[in-house]
C-alpha cells in the first residue's frame, strides 16, 4: 500500500471519529466491550483471509472495514497498519508452511523431501494468493512473523544443500529459484479450488523434473483445462 493510500485511510478513519455523535465515543460497559472487541477482531481477521486469498494483499484497509461491517475507526483500533492485519492474517499459513518444510527435512530422501515440500507450499500458494505476496514481503516490525519465515527459509535452503549432496537435485539450484517458482506457481487461475490444486500438482511436478540432477522422468499429473484455453 503506498503511504497516500494510508494517509487517505487515516483521513476516512479520522473524519468517522469527528462525526459521530458523541453517545458513539462513550466507553461500552467493560463486559460488553470485551464481547464485541472480540468479535469485531474475529470477523475483520475472516473477511481478511478470505479477500486477500481471492485478490491478494492490496485490498484497501476501508474495502476490509466494509466488508466485515464494521467502520474504519473499529478497524484501526483492532489493527492500526496494514502490515498488523496482513502477518496476523497469515500466522496460521506461515507455521503450516514450516511445518511442511521440517517434514521435509525429516525425511531419509533429501531429494524426496524436497519435492514432497515444493509440491504441497506449491498448493497452499494457488490457493491463497494473499499468502504468497504476504510471504515474500517484508515485514520488519512483524517479529513473529519475520522470525518464523526467517527460519523457514533457513531450512529450506539446508533441504537444497542436503538434497545436491544426495545426487538427486542439479548442482546451480539456489533458494531464489524455489522463491521464483512459488511466486510463478501463485499465478495460476482455475475455475475452482479443485482444478486449481490439480494445476498446482502438474506445475510443480514439472518444476521438479526440471530441477532433478538425474535423467529419469516421471510422468506428469494429469493436464488441467484452463479459463485462457476453455473456448478452444
Amino acid at each position: 500500500m503506498s503511504e497516500r493510500q494510508v494517509m487517505n485511510e487515516r483521513q476516512v478513519m479520522n473524519e468517522h471519529l469527528e462525526t459521530a455523535p458523541p453517545e458513539a465515543l462513550e466507553p461500552y460497559p467493560e463486559r460488553e466491550l470485551r464481547s464485541d472487541a472480540r468479535d469485531n477482531r474475529e470477523r475483520i481477521l475472516q473477511v481478511a483471509r478470505a479477500t486477500f486469498a481471492e485478490h491478494g494483499i492490496d485490498v484497501p484497509m476501508r474495502e476490509l472495514a466494509r466488508r466485515a461491517g464494521v467502520g474504519p475507526a473499529t478497524l484501526y483500533r483492532r489493527f492500526p497498519t496494514k502490515e498488523a492485519l496482513v502477518t496476523e492474517a497469515f500466522g496460521e499459513q506461515m507455521a503450516t508452511c514450516s511445518r511442511i518444510v521440517e517434514q521435509g527435512l525429516a525425511d531419509p530422501d533429501p531429494w524426496h523431501g524436497l519435492g514432497a515440500v515444493i509440491e504441497e507450499v506449491c498448493v497452499m500458494h494457488a490457493l491463497d494468493r494473499g499468502f504468497t505476496a504476504a510471504f515474500v514481503t517484508a515485514f520488519p516490525k512483524a517479529l513473529d512473523f519475520a522470525r518464523e519465515r526467517t527460519h523457514t527459509l533457513r531450512s529450506l535452503a539446508e533441504l537444497i544443500q542436503r538434497a545436491k549432496d544426495s545426487g538427486g537435485l542439479r548442482r546451480d539450484f539456489v533458494l531464489d529459484d524455489l522463491i521464483m517458482l512459488i511466486m510463478a506457481n501463485s499465478g495460476i487461475r482455475a475455475s475452482s479450488r479443485k482444478a486449481a490444486v490439480a494445476a498446482s500438482r502438474r506445475f510443480a511436478a514439472l518444476q521438479i523434473q526440471s530441477i532433478s540432477a538425474r535423467p529419469d522422468v516421471a510422468p506428469l499429473p494429469p493436464a488441467v483445462r484452463l479459463p485462457l484455453l476453455a473456448a478452444i
